[in-house]
């Protein structure tokens, strides 16, 4: 697979200033899945001992193929507010984030494409047990706490292939979440 290399598209602003909304299903839709528990009501198994959540996700493993896998995070926190100097998109696969110790964190987006228009970028703040799974070459900043050090169970492709692209906003511009 070929792939543009990926930039910013100008904007006017100089300095775009993000508040983070609350994760939602439906306000995240556009980059991926929320995971959480609440979704449907969960499968009774093991003989009604362990209530069961789901498919909460869909792991894109990409049209060339890989493995699943899986990974612990353990991600030391940022100060507010924080500058965006970077993002990332992962062009093979989905990757998913979820808390392992109730820890909320903030979750920075823009829509998958081979460009990212500044004021196409979104901000999230999930409640601590929701997880969030970004679509393939959905662009994300890398895992943001700010409370205390994390650990996070991550799910995401492995294989054969390019699997990471990062981007640089254009000196100049300023963008910073709150």
């Amino acid at each position: 697979m070929t792939l543009a290399r990926p930039h910013f598209l100008p904007t006017e602003a100089q300095a775009l200033e993000l508040v983070a909304q609350p994760l939602t299903r439906e306000a995240f839709a556009a980059f991926g899945d929320v995971i959480e528990s609440g979704q449907r009501p969960p499968l009774s198994i093991n003989a009604g001992m362990t209530a069961r959540h789901h498919d909460l996700a869909h792991v894109d493993l990409g049209p060339e193929g890989g493995r699943a896998l899986v990974n612990i995070f353990e991600t030391q926190p940022y100060a507010l507010p924080l500058r965006v100097a970077m993002l990332e998109r992962h062009p093979l696969g989905s990757q998913a984030f979820v808390p392992m110790d109730g820890s909320s964190f903030l979750v920075v987006v823009a829509p998958a494409g081979d460009t990212v228009c500044v004021e196409d970028v979104r901000a999230f703040v999930t409640d601590g047990r929701q997880g969030v799974n970004y679509a393939r070459g959905v662009w994300h900043h890398p895992l943001v706490v700010t409370q205390r050090v994390a650990n996070f169970v991550v799910v995401d492709r492995g294989g054969a292939g390019h699997n990471c692209d990062e981007i640089h906003l254009p000196d100049g511009v300023r963008l910073l979440v709150s």
